[in-house]
């Protein structure tokens, strides 16, 4: 056992002398608490960059679109590849429609509420919710404005269905399949441009047409001034969502066609709401105007036969 003597206290001037001298050493390190860390200072990035940058490739988008595939590796032949599409939950699918109807500036919806796990369940029910609800609506818009005119006899159109859903479904599936091949074209000539897969454009599309489902309803308003408004304020809210979403992905563009792809996508949009509101509430309806048949004079008729 070592005596009392043996033990000394040493003092440390320089610590990095003392280590070279005994590189053996086992050195620890005690920081004041008081003394805030020194951080490495670097360039900062905006927000709406580091969106991009995402939307672009890196690790994390990278790690989604493996998870992405993996989950859909069925054959497409499949019930099961199919049925990973309409893999979603309530909460999501609410959440979802809540960022359509309230759109944050600046915010992108894809990477904000589609990218993590697209879906068609949304989408799909959207739509058909919306057919019904223009059909019907504009049913009982035709039998508000006839109503108290004693020659109006009510018949129910049930064409107004099976043309609905045509223009929506339409609009739904063939405007995403056309922007997504001119982003593929436009990717393969310029580097650096977000890119969007069908599914999602799919499915910003199919959310943002939620709006326009309360939006029909009140379209039984018999007030051609109400309706207009109404059409207005759908437009604005689901187009800025449109907008914001698809501006990143055309951005890097040159300046011409990037303007020119989102005043396209804004413009077809204002001709789906508009075309609708015109011809299921605004259009004469000429099936029901009384009309009038010629009657036999029976007296000369009678008189002749005698």
């Amino acid at each position: 056992m070592a005596a009392v003597d043996d033990l000394q206290f040493e003092e440390f001037g320089d610590a990095a002398t003392s280590v070279a001298a005994n590189p053996d050493a086992t050195t620890v390190s005690i920081e004041d608490p008081g003394e805030t860390p020194k951080h490495q200072t670097g360039p900062l990035r905006g927000s709406g960059r580091e969106e991009d940058d995402e939307l672009l490739g890196n690790d994390d988008s990278d790690k989604t679109e493996l998870l992405a595939g993996q989950k859909k590796s069925s054959p497409f032949w499949t019930f099961e590849y199919y049925q990973t599409f309409f893999d979603v939950d309530t909460y999501q699918v609410f959440d979802r429609i809540k960022g359509s109807l309230l759109p944050i500036p600046g915010k992108n919806f894809v990477r904000l509420y589609i990218r993590s796990n697209p879906d068609l369940y949304g989408p799909f029910w959207i739509c058909a919710t919306l057919v019904f609800a223009i059909a019907i609506s504009g049913n009982l818009s035709n039998f508000l404005i006839h109503l108290g005119e004693k020659t109006y006899h009510y018949v129910p159109e049930f064409r107004k269905v099976s043309i609905a859903a045509t223009i929506i479904y339409a609009y739904a599936w063939l405007v995403p399949l056309a922007l997504w091949g001119f982003l593929m074209w436009r990717n393969s000539k310029v580097m650096n441009i977000v890119s969007y897969s069908f599914l999602e454009i799919v499915c910003v599309y199919g959310y943002s047409l939620f709006i326009y489902i309360p939006t029909a309803i009140l379209w039984i308003i018999p007030q051609k001034a109400v309706r207009w408004i109404l059409v207005m304020i759908a437009l604005g809210i689901s187009g800025s969502v449109l907008a914001m979403t698809f501006w990143p992905a055309v951005r890097e563009d040159n300046r011409r066609v990037a303007l020119a792809t989102i005043m396209t996508i804004v413009l077809l949009h204002m001709l789906l709401s508009v075309g609708c509101l015109a011809y299921f509430f605004d259009a004469p309806e000429m099936d029901h105007l009384p009309t009038t048949t010629a009657i036999p004079n029976q007296t000369v008729a009678a008189a002749k036969s005698s």
